[in-house]
C-alpha cells in the first residue's frame, strides 16, 4: 500500500511542514530497504530482505513517485538555508532512486544485488541490541534467503563474468558466516538455537544451489553481458552519483589536466627523496619508481604485521591530529578489524561507522583485508610493496584519522531540523574529505612517530599522499572512460602502472573494481575538488581562523553534497 503524503499547510509552519513530510517519505523509503535501514541503524525491518520481484520493485516505483509528487509540492522559498538545502538533497536522491529502478535495473544484470551476506553481518557485527534479539532477526532474514534467490534466478538476464565471479567469492562467504560465525553467536545464546537452526540448513542450501547456478553460467559462457554502462547510463547514473553540475567531460577534461600536475609533484618529492637533482621530464617516471621501491623496501610487510601496523598508525594519526589542533577529535571507539569475508574482491580496505540513526554507543570498523587464501607469493610480495609501512600511515590517515572515522563521527552529531542529512549522506562529500585530509596532514609534516629520520620519514609520506593522488585522478579518468569511452584493459592498465607506478596486483584490482563499480572511483577525484574549493573561500572569507575552526565549520552540517557547502555555510 503506498504511503498517503498530503500535508494541509493552512498554519504556515513550512519547517514543520517540511519535517513532517521527510519523516514519511523516509519511512516509506527505508520500509523498501530493509537493509539499507538496517546500515542507517533504523531496527524496525531488522527480519526482513528487500524486495527485488517485480511486484516488489513496482511498489518501490510508487513509494518514489509518490513521495517526489508530494516533495514538488513544498514551496522552497519559504523553508530556511538548512531546510531549502535538505529538500534539494531530499529531491536528488529520489530522482536517482527512480533512475536506478527504472532504468539501471541493476538487479536484472548484476548478481552481486541479490547477496544476503550484508544483511545477516549487519545484525551480528556490532551489539546494537541483546543478542537474542539480533539473532530473532538473523532468523527472519534467513527464512527470506531461498525466496529471494529464486527471485533473482528469476529475474538476472545476461550477467558480466565479472560481476559473476566476484559474486561467487561473496556469496560463499555469506554461506560461511551463517555456518560458522552465527554457530558462535550460538554458543552465547543457547536459547536460540532451536529457532536458528529451523531454517540455517534451507538459507544454507538455498545459498549453495545460487551458488551452482552462477558457477553454471561461468561454465556454460553465459555470462557475457559487458559490464560497461555505456556512453547515456554512465552520463546519467554519474549525475546522480555526484549531485553536482559536472558531466563525463567535464571530470575527464580535468582530472587528465592535473594528472600532469601531480606527475610533476611526485617527481620533485621522489628527487628530494633520493637526494637527487629534479629530473627532466623524460627521466621522471624511473627516478620516482626507484624512490617508491626504496620506500617499500624500508617499509615491510606481511599478513601477520599488516593489522598490528594499522592499530600503531591509527594511534600515530590521532595524536598527531590533537597535538596540530587540526580538527576536534571525538573519543569515539574504533576496532581495527579483518576485513569480513563477504566485503573482499572490491576494496583493500573500507571505515564502517555505526549508523547515524543509532540510539546506542557502537564502534567505528575500520576493516583491512589481508591477501586471500591462494595468491602466490610473488603475488603478495607485490601487494606488500603497495600498501607497504609507510602507505599503511597514509591508508590510516584516508580511512580513520582525520578521516572517514573522524569526520563521520562529527556527521553523526549534527542537529538538523530534518533527517534528510542524517540518513542521506553523500559518499562524493565522505571520499572528497578523506582525499583532502591525506593531503592535510603531510602539510603539517606527518610522519611515523620515533622515526630515525623524522625528514626523510615525512619525504616517504609525502610520495606516498602524492602516488594516491594519482591514483585518485587516475581512478576518475578510468571510471569514465570505461563506461563511456571504451577504454580497453591494456590501456587502463599502461595507464595505471606506468604513470600511476602502481603494482601491478593493485592494477589488475583497480580495473576489476572499475567494472564492478560504476561512477563510484570518480567520487574521490570530485569530492577533492569540492572540498578544497570550499576550504579556499572559507579561508578567505575567515582569514583570522585557525585549521580547527575552519575543519570544524566543514563537518559541522553532516555529510551533504559538496556543492550545497557554500550555502550552508554562507560563503
Amino acid at each position: 500500500m503506498t504511503p498517503e503524503w498530503e500535508f494541509d499547510d493552512s498554519s504556515g509552519e513550512a519547517e514543520q511542514t517540511f519535517a513532517a513530510l521527510t519523516d514519511h517519505i523516509l519511512d516509506g523509503l527505508l520500509a523498501r530497504d530493509p537493509v539499507a535501514a538496517t546500515w542507517l541503524g533504523d531496527h524496525r525491518f531488522d527480519d526482513r530482505l528487500p524486495d527485488l520481484s517485480d511486484e516488489g520493485v513496482e511498489e518501490s516505483l510508487s513509494t518514489v513517485d509518490h513521495a517526489l509528487s508530494a516533495v514538488d509540492q513544498i514551496d522552497d522559498l519559504a523553508l530556511g538555508t538548512a531546510s531549502a538545502v535538505d529538500l534539494e538533497i531530499l529531491r536528488a536522491r529520489l530522482a536517482s532512486d527512480r533512475f536506478a529502478l527504472e532504468t539501471l535495473r541493476e538487479r536484472t544484470w548484476d548478481p552481486l544485488v541479490a547477496n544476503p551476506g550484508t544483511a545477516i553481518d549487519l545484525l551480528l557485527a556490532r551489539d546494537f541490541a541483546p543478542l537474542e534479539e539480533r539473532l530473532g532477526s538473523v532468523v527472519g532474514r534467513l527464512r527470506a534467503i531461498p525466496e529471494s534467490l529464486a527471485v533473482a534466478r528469476e529475474t538476472l538476464c545476461d550477467m558480466p563474468r565479472v560481476h559473476v565471479e566476484t559474486a561467487i567469492g561473496q556469496f560463499r562467504g555469506a554461506a560461511t558466516m551463517i555456518a560458522s560465525q552465527i554457530e558462535g553467536e550460538l554458543d552465547r545464546a543457547p536459547t536460540m538455537r532451536r529457532a536458528v537452526d529451523a531454517v540455517r540448513g534451507e538459507a544454507l542450501g538455498a545459498l549453495e544451489a545460487h551458488i551452482g547456478w552462477l558457477q553454471d553460467r561461468l561454465d556454460s559462457d553465459l555470462a557475457t553481458r559487458d559490464p560497461r554502462l555505456g556512453e547515456e547510463k554512465y552520463a546519467a547514473k554519474l549525475w546522480s552519483t555526484l549531485d553536482g553540475n559536472l558531466t563525463p567531460d567535464d571530470v575527464l577534461h580535468r582530472a587528465e589536466g592535473d594528472l600532469a600536475r601531480i606527475e610533476g609533484d611526485i617527481a620533485r618529492a621522489a628527487a628530494a627523496y633520493l637526494g637527487e637533482a629534479v629530473p627532466p621530464p623524460d627521466d621522471a617516471g624511473a627516478v620516482v619508481r626507484r624512490a617508491l621501491s626504496a620506500v617499500a623496501a624500508d617499509g615491510p610487510v606481511d599478513d601477520s604485521t599488516v593489522l598490528p601496523l594499522c592499530r600503531e598508525a591509527y594511534d600515530a594519526t590521532r595524536a598527531f591530529v590533537i597535538d596540530h589542533d587540526l580538527v576536534t577529535v571525538y573519543d569515539d571507539p574504533v576496532e581495527i578489524i579483518v576485513m569480513p569475508e563477504i566485503h573482499r574482491g572490491v576494496a583493500v580496505a573500507y571505515c564502517d561507522s555505526p549508523g547515524p540513526l543509532e540510539t546506542v554507543d557502537l564502534p567505528t570498523f575500520f576493516a583491512v583485508s589481508p591477501t586471500p587464501q591462494g595468491w602466490t607469493p610473488d603475488r603478495v610480495a607485490s601487494f606488500y610493496r603497495e600498501y607497504n609501512a609507510h602507505m599503511l600511515h597514509n591508508l590510516s590517515v584516508h580511512e580513520a584519522m582525520p578521516g572517514h572515522v573522524l569526520q563521520l563521527g562529527h556527521s553523526n552529531r549534527i542537529r538538523a531540523t530534518t533527517r534528510v542529512r542524517t540518513a542521506l549522506r553523500s559518499g562524493v562529500f565522505a571520499e572528497g574529505w578523506a582525499v583532502y585530509a591525506e593531503e592535510l596532514m603531510v602539510e603539517h609534516g606527518y610522519a611515523p612517530p620515533r622515526s630515525p629520520d623524522p625528514e626523510r620519514a615525512a619525504l616517504a609520506i609525502r610520495l606516498q599522499q602524492l602516488k594516491m593522488q594519482l591514483r585518485m585522478t587516475i581512478n576518475a579518468v578510468l571510471d569514465v572512460r570505461v563506461h563511456s569511452r571504451g577504454m580497453t584493459e591494456e590501456e587502463g592498465m599502461r595507464l595505471m602502472q606506468s604513470r600511476g607506478h602502481q603494482e601491478e596486483g593493485e592494477a589488475v584490482g583497480k580495473w576489476r573494481r572499475a567494472l564492478l563499480t560504476s561512477t563510484q572511483l570518480a567520487t574521490y577525484y570530485v569530492g577533492y575538488l569540492g572540498i578544497r574549493d570550499v576550504i579556499s573561500d572559507l579561508r578567505a572569507a575567515n582569514p583570522s581562523w585557525s585549521d580547527r575552526q575552519v575543519h570544524d565549520a566543514i563537518l559541522a552540517h553532516g555529510s551533504p553534497p559538496p556543492r550545497h557547502l557554500h550555502a550552508l555555510l554562507g560563503v
